[in-house]
Formats: structure tokens, C-alpha cells, sequence
């Protein structure tokens, strides 16, 4: 029979970059939700259903409505909000007689919540950014004097760079945090290099799947934000590097020494290139996964066939099989484009221009 899989976020770039994925190859079901009743008509499903957001008192009670019509074999996410939702009533969903694949409840809060996340490491010795909670005017003042003339500024909580802001005026900083009522969501941190890196993985039961590093050339949209942040990557790059590695497998062992789902470490690097450790986007893959898809790797195929079928990759490498230097350049409505580094940089060299 058939296996169905119902995908949370239907419609929503990152979602139709999983479902892109699940259609290379396999021959399942798929079946959307989402709270954007325009998104479902860009996801690429058999059904759609539109459901209340993963806030709303009644969510719970109209997913399991929606297991209970379609009774989907594995159910998967790829928001934050609706990940830490589904978590809390898990036993419902498996009741229901649909699989997850996800890691312990604690471990999810643990990384939704930044804050908490930079404490678990602190405390496990991982280098990270000098961060600290922004309860008060007394706080945001406090971060200026420790952490120097320009700090970052971010939500604990939510993607795509939500709230974030370098600032080098306190009265500026001040307002910023104010206009999204920050005061004890907001932190202050010392402020990194632009560069940042992304390695994310797959675990079952503690032990490694398969992990693969992107680092990111440039943010899509960039110069339309006050931070140049947008959570979009615009040109990413396949990229490995030992150190990054090394502080990954620390930074997810700190906070789940028994890994089990997807675990995607983004990290900046500091200004002697070191790569600290900003968040883990838990339980879901980042937005541009399908580059990796395209470069050879499938990870949405590898997650879905051990849920469904227990079934394991059998790769050469675990730990970065892709070539180093394939670029993913994207674009707003129009398909993305895979191209080796060396071939753009010989196309730049090309160039003439006028002087």
C-alpha cells in the first residue's frame, strides 16, 4: 500500500523545497496543511487542508481532525511554532497511528528558545557570542559597556532573522527593542563577522546519519533589511572544514547527548574565523535544502525512508559527501540555478568592462 506523508507548512518555501525533494524520488502520498490558505494552491500535494496557526487554542484538536480523515503514515514540519506545538501533544499524533521524527520535547524548547540555548553551551565551555537577556533600559545599557560600541540585537525566539539589528546607538537600540515590545525576549550580543555556515545533519538514536555544511555567500534581499539579515540565503555554498564540524557535533551533543532527528547548527564566524554557534534549527531543514538535492544528496529522501521504512543510506562519506565549491544561486519567481564555484569564478574573470 501507498505510504502517505503529511507535510505541516505546505506552500511555504520551505516545505515545497522538502516536498521538491520527496518527489525525486518515492512514490508516496503527500498531504499539506497550512494556516496560509493561498499557500496550498503552490504546494505540490494530493489534498490540502487550511488549519488555525500553531498558537491557536484549537490547532491541536484540527490536525488530529485532519490525521483522523487522511491518516497519514508520517507527519513532518518545518516552522518552529508548529514543531514545539506538535511536540507537546506527541502521544496524541502517534495515537492516531502517525510516526514522527523528532527529537525529545525538552531538547525542541531548548533550541526554539535562543536564550537557552546559548546558556547550555556557556556552560558546556562551546565559544559563543557574549550574549545577554534584555529585560530593562538598565540591561540594553549594560550590554553597550560590555560588549563595546556596536552589539547585535535579535528575538530569542522565531525565523528569518526576527528582530535582529546591529546598533551602535543606544537610544536607537532602545526603540528598536521597544517596537517589538523586546523587553525580556530581546538579547544583546557582541558582534561577529558577516560570515556564517550552516551544518546540518541527520541523527537516529545518538548515532550520525549524515551531515553536510553550506556556507552562505550572501543573503537574499539583504540590502532591504536595517541588519542585512533576512533568513533567505541568496548565493550558498558547499563548504567543509574541520573546525565547524567539530564544534557542531559539541554544540548538539550539549544540548541533546542522545541525537535523534535533523539538527541544522548555524554558526558565525568571529573575527579570527572561528565558527560560534547562534542557534540549532531543530527538527526541520533549512529553507534551501533542495540545493543539496540537486548537488546529489537527498536528505528529505534519507529522513523520510528511515521514518517510513527504516531504511539507511549507504554513503561513502557521512560527514560532507558533496564536492566543496557547487554554489545554489536563487532568486525571487524564477528556479534556482546549481553551478560549480570554479565555472562562476572563470565566467567573473571573463568580464570586461569599461573603464
Amino acid at each position: 500500500m501507498t505510504k502517505k506523508i503529511y507535510l505541516g507548512g505546505a506552500g511555504g518555501a520551505p516545505t515545497n523545497n522538502v516536498i521538491r525533494s520527496l518527489r525525486v524520488s518515492g512514490e508516496e502520498r503527500l498531504v499539506g496543511g497550512s494556516s496560509e490558505a493561498s499557500d496550498l494552491f503552490l504546494a505540490d500535494v494530493e489534498e490540502r487542508f487550511v488549519l488555525p496557526t500553531a498558537v491557536s487554542l484549537n490547532h491541536r484538536a484540527n490536525l488530529l481532525a485532519v490525521f483522523g480523515r487522511t491518516r497519514p503514515d508520517f507527519a513532518h514540519f518545518q516552522n518552529d511554532f508548529e514543531i514545539r506545538a506538535v511536540s507537546g501533544f506527541r502521544d496524541d499524533v502517534r495515537a492516531a497511528g502517525v510516526k514522527l521524527f523528532m527529537p525529545t520535547h525538552d531538547v525542541i524548547e531548548n533550541c526554539v528558545d535562543k536564550g537557552r540555548s546559548y546558556e547550555i553551551w556557556q556552560a558546556a565551555g562551546i565559544k559563543v557570542p557574549r550574549t545577554m537577556m534584555l529585560h530593562s533600559v538598565d540591561d540594553l545599557r549594560r550590554a553597550f559597556e560590555l560588549y563595546g560600541a556596536k552589539i547585535w540585537l535579535r528575538a530569542t525566539e522565531g525565523g528569518g532573522g526576527k528582530g535582529a539589528l546591529p546598533a551602535d546607538d543606544f537610544e536607537f537600540a532602545r526603540l528598536w527593542v521597544e517596537r517589538f515590545n523586546g523587553w525580556g525576549s530581546f538579547t544583546a550580543a557582541e558582534c561577529l563577522t558577516p560570515n556564517s555556515v550552516t551544518w546540518l545533519s541527520i541523527w537516529y538514536e545518538g548515532e550520525l546519519v549524515v551531515a553536510q555544511t553550506r556556507r552562505r555567500k550572501s543573503w537574499s534581499m539583504g540590502n532591504r533589511t536595517l541588519s542585512g539579515v533576512t533568513g533567505v540565503t541568496g548565493v550558498g555554498e558547499t563548504w567543509s572544514d574541520d573546525t565547524t564540524t567539530r564544534v557542531s557535533l559539541d554544540a548538539i551533543r550539549a544540548i541533546d547527548p542522545r541525537p535523534h532527528g535533523i539538527y541544522g547548527v548555524d554558526m558565525t564566524l568571529d573575527q579570527s574565523g572561528f565558527p560560534n554557534p547562534t542557534e540549532i534549527n531543530i527538527s526541520r531543514f533549512f529553507t534551501t535544502v533542495h540545493f543539496f538535492t540537486a548537488a546529489g544528496l537527498n536528505m528529505p529522501r534519507i529522513f523520510a525512508d528511515i521514518a517510513l521504512y527504516e531504511r539507511f543510506p549507504t554513503l561513502e562519506k557521512r560527514i560532507n559527501p558533496l564536492k566543496d565549491g557547487l554554489l545554489w544561486i536563487r532568486g525571487m519567481d524564477t528556479e534556482p540555478v546549481l553551478i560549480d564555484g570554479e565555472a562562476f569564478d572563470s565566467f567573473i574573470s571573463e568580464q570586461e568592462y569599461a573603464s
